[in-house]
């Protein structure tokens, strides 16, 4: 297959740029694979369509507000991986402002330039002490969010269930839910940290030739064991895909706990070892999520339900409505 057959048309204004007033206020697309159809819900119906022997799986990583910008306000740097305690690997803006041995200052912490990574074009920053993250950080929101973060959005942008810090960006399918509908639903966590290689697009049209960025997984014996005996896994959002799907391809079909690194690359075709259904954000075109979607649903009736949800006017992306593919 090929990049440009997951491309599609999408509204600027349909880009949800705020959260729902009240968290858990969204709509719900109900894609089902067997019958063929879609069908136009409320999240707050969600409870009603889990059956007695399902077992929800939420990915309980928390975001770190990683996005710095100097004294000045002239730089900008994002932490994509702490290397140490003091020292980071960074994407930064303007780049020719991050030449080595170039300082940055935030505030009474000074950076110092010691790298430039050649294939992504990072940057190894070190630091005197590291800036204090509750004083000067700031949440990385996506990049088709066109605005600046606020103080809301360092609880919004963040699941009700977040425990395992290290994530850049939100596990969204995850925003939609409450401590109140949490509390009467089955589940079990895995971890995964999101990070920026969630926006990057895809280099090629060839598929083939596409090379997943890696993010950090964690899954438990304990979990897992649970996860084996149930009826039907829900997986809420792409993230527990990933480390699901990618700790039964390591132990050869049978699901089994497990941590490391991920870059699982999940399109169509792909047959899929432990998911049953999955609940799940609208995705950019022609993007890496927007593909495994694609191949648990069908390429086919996922474009179908992503011209009717441009058609209904469905809120996209991060903080915008979700789908539940059955």
């Amino acid at each position: 297959m090929q990049t440009s057959d997951f491309d599609y048309d999408l509204p600027p204004e349909l880009i949800a740029q705020r959260p729902p007033e009240r968290r858990g206020d969204s709509r719900m697309m109900v894609v089902n694979r067997a019958e063929g159809t879609i069908e136009h819900r409320q999240f707050t119906d969600f409870p009603s369509l889990v059956e007695k022997d399902d077992l929800l799986v939420f990915n309980d990583t928390r975001v770190v507000a990683a996005r710095f910008f100097s004294n000045d306000g002239k730089q900008e740097i994002l932490r994509v991986d702490a290397l140490g305690p003091n020292v980071w690997k960074c994407l930064v803006k303007p780049g020719k402002k991050f030449k080595p041995g170039r300082t940055v200052e935030i505030g009474d912490s000074t950076g110092t330039v010691i790298e430039v990574c050649e294939e992504g074009g990072e940057r190894i920053i070190e630091f005197d002490e590291a800036p204090d993250e509750s004083t000067h950080g700031h949440m990385a929101l996506p990049p088709y969010i066109d605005r600046a973060d606020e103080a809301d959005d360092r609880q919004r942008y963040q699941t009700v269930f977040a425990r395992e810090s290290g994530a850049i960006a939100a596990p969204t399918a995850g925003l939609h839910f409450t401590d109140e509908m949490m509390a009467e639903l089955p589940h079990e966590f895995v971890t995964l940290h999101v990070g920026i290689g969630t926006f990057r697009p895809v280099s090629s049209d060839d598929l083939s030739e596409h090379h997943m960025h890696s993010e950090r997984y964690r899954l438990s014996e304990r979990v897992a064991e649970r996860i084996r005996s149930a009826g039907r896994v829900i997986a809420v959002g792409t993230t527990v895909v990933r480390v699901l799907e990618t700790c039964s391809e390591r132990s050869a079909g049978e699901l089994k706990g497990g941590e490391g690194d991920t870059d699982i690359f999940i399109y169509p075709p792909y047959e899929f070892g432990v998911v049953d259904a999955l609940l799940t954000n609208f995705h950019l075109p022609k993007s890496t999520l927007l593909m495994l979607v694609s191949a648990m649903a069908g390429t086919d009736l996922i474009r179908e339900a992503y011209r009717k949800a441009v058609e209904e006017r469905y809120r996209f992306f991060s903080y915008g409505d979700c789908m539940l593919i059955v």
